[in-house]
């Protein structure tokens, strides 16, 4: 009996182990080829040069814990639905493909070597949601250097900030248009330059500490209308929880904006469905969330990255759905525009 209860234990504890994750380093070969030969739901290839593994962290700007604690001190769970359910809702989805007059929701922007993601993420979808809102009249491109330097409680700029504090930055401060570095759109265009840290690239080598610019409370030079009255407002923000949520609030609203946590893996994805399969966490990053869908049996999201269109899927990627894969489900935010 001592021994059958010994066997039975052994057994309990093998079975309750966590799954292991080698780790073959940052940015390796090692690493493509294993996780290449162990699983077949996504292809992982070379984004970044070698030389960008001592610096790689820097894109990412989210405490997830930390972030998590302050969206559910400060942001309220969203309680007014339509009640869609699984049956109501299409299989794929993808916002490009509903609101096909918000050309917002087909770009990919560049955060530069610089820790803003939470910006970004949350700029991209309050533009993607003003125009989606307006039916189309509206296509302000909103400014991540307005929010990224600009909000006080949001966090530390470059360094990292708070998804949830972007959202009230907008409905309570509001945020101007600005387009991408040096692009002379908008009230405030990022300030950051944008640099290349993968291995086919158009731009200078991303290189040193990107520091956060000063806040400005001014348009730049030429820009026809002022900081005040460029404002766009938001009208509530709130959290969104479980994945049906999720894909009515996408389904009815638009893209949200997702913080979670990148393995060294994910810096390595090309194509398919993500799930973790190597490595050690490097950090919380914040991205958008614009559909859903289905391939070769595996739901996913499909989630618009900010490391520009030469990384992974022209910029965009598929993560695994219904599990909090990486904690992609577990701190959703949105809101909607004061239009």
């Amino acid at each position: 009996m001592k021994v059958f209860v010994l066997l039975f234990a052994a057994a309990v504890a093998v079975s309750a182990a966590p799954e292991f994750y080698p780790d073959f380093g940052l940015l390796t070969d090692e690493e493509i080829a294993y996780i290449n030969s162990k699983q077949s739901s996504w292809k992982a290839g070379r984004n970044f040069h070698p030389s960008y593994a001592e610096d790689v962290k820097r894109l990412m700007g989210v405490d997830y814990e930390a972030s998590l604690a302050y969206t559910l001190k400060t942001m309220p769970l969203k309680k007014d639905w339509k009640g869609l359910t699984m049956k109501d809702l299409p299989d794929n989805f993808d916002a490009r493909e509903k609101w096909t007059n918000c050309p917002s929701l087909k770009e990919v922007r560049d955060q530069g070597n610089c820790g803003s993601c939470w910006a970004f993420g949350a700029v991209e979808a309050m533009s993607d949601r003003i125009c989606i809102a307006s039916n189309g009249a509206n296509n302000a491109h909103l400014s991540a250097e307005d929010v990224m330097t600009c909000c006080r409680t949001c966090g530390n700029g470059c360094n990292g900030g708070f998804p949830a504090g972007a959202w009230s930055y907008f409905d309570r401060d509001g945020v101007v248009t600005g387009g991408q570095y040096n692009s002379k759109q908008g009230c405030q265009p990022y300030e950051i330059p944008a640099c290349d840290h993968h291995v086919v690239g158009k731009l200078s080598p991303c290189k040193g500490d990107s520091k956060t610019p000063r806040c400005s409370k001014k348009c730049e030079a030429g820009y026809n209308n002022t900081f005040e009255k460029d404002k766009h407002y938001g009208a509530r923000s709130y959290m969104v929880r479980g994945e049906e949520k999720i894909m009515e609030e996408l389904y009815t609203n638009g893209p949200v904006e997702a913080a979670f946590t990148v393995y060294n893996d994910f810096l390595q994805y090309k194509s398919g469905v993500y799930r973790h399969t190597s490595g050690s966490a490097l950090g919380g990053h914040a991205v958008k969330i614009l559909g859903y869908g289905v391939e070769n049996g595996d739901k996913y999201w499909l989630v618009a990255n900010s490391w520009n269109p030469d990384w992974g899927d022209n910029g965009f990627f598929k993560i695994l759905r219904g599990e909090d894969e990486c904690g992609i489900e577990g701190q959703i935010v949105a809101g909607e525009p004061k239009l």
